[in-house]
């Protein structure tokens, strides 16, 4: 279900640029800021960099792009 939003000119440029660089639309670029915004707010204790590598690995484990890891015990 899409949902027109009124938001600042500001947002949209800033959006635009950083969807450029990341080869998303504007749309996604503030959908992916919205859904780290989120969980930031839901993990206050976790730091942005973590974050994201976890919906990283999440993407790659979606695409099959993972083998499994085997500890070596002494």
């Amino acid at each position: 279900m899409s949902v027109a939003v009124r938001l600042s000119n500001e947002l949209v440029n800033e959006a635009k640029n950083y969807a450029g660089v990341n080869f998303r639309s504007v749309p996604k670029q503030i959908e992916y800021w919205s859904k780290l915004g989120k969980i930031a707010d839901e993990n206050p204790d976790l730091p942005l960099s973590f974050i994201k590598d976890i919906l990283l690995g999440k993407e790659e484990l979606e695409a099959g792009e993972v083998e499994e890891f085997e500890f070596e015990l002494d």
